[in-house]
């Protein structure tokens, strides 16, 4: 009895420190190895909910090097230049001091249709640079899907908006995606 109780309550926690990383973890599966890598290493696909309710599951095209499956497994690259339903778009990370500050620059951007949907990721340590002083503060990640033809107005909302000196902005291409979340993405921004 008493090591029955053991294994359950073993389980328990394993389950939920798995919860508690998986923002985070999928976040970088997603973006670094690929939709297919972070379905692996879950215990259950219960965990895996997109927090934008419109959108599809994103899937991944180009292969990381570190993938044993190949491009030609998986779907075909969306050619962005001759659908009219979709336009060239970008992900862009953007640090915040804590949760207030990341829910209030999300509602923003997304109210002024700056991008489709913004994540929030919690449990970040930033250890960087600053004033010729190393630094090491928790933060919380940003994570911004939107036009590429907004990055110049994203970037001055924010700067206009954070409470950093010096905002971090970093746009990185969309090169594959499910064509119905890039059209969902193109009519959930302004042109």
């Amino acid at each position: 009895m008493a090591s029955s109780l053991f294994f359950r309550a073993s389980n328990l926690v394993s389950s939920a420190r798995i919860r508690r990383r998986i923002p985070l973890l999928g976040a970088f599966c997603v973006l670094g190895l690929g939709f297919p890598s972070l379905c692996s290493i879950l215990p259950s696909s219960s965990y895996l909910k997109t927090s934008c309710p419109q959108s599809p599951h994103f899937v991944h095209i180009e292969r990381s090097k570190f993938s044993t499956q190949s491009a030609d497994k998986t779907v075909q690259a969306v050619k962005m230049e001759g659908n009219s339903n979709i336009v060239p778009s970008i992900v862009v990370y953007v640090t915040v001091p804590n949760r207030e500050a990341g829910r209030k620059l999300a509602g923003s951007i997304v109210k002024e249709k700056l991008a489709a949907c913004v994540n929030i990721v919690p449990g970040l340590e930033s250890v960087y640079l600053w004033e010729g002083k190393i630094n090491s503060d928790p933060e919380e990640m940003l994570i911004i899907k939107t036009r590429q033809s907004l990055l110049e107005a994203l970037t001055e909302h924010v700067k206009a908006n954070h409470e950093y000196d010096v905002p971090e902005v970093i746009a990185l291409p969309i090169t594959g995606c499910s064509p119905q979340y890039l059209e969902w993405l193109k009519n959930s921004t302004r042109d």
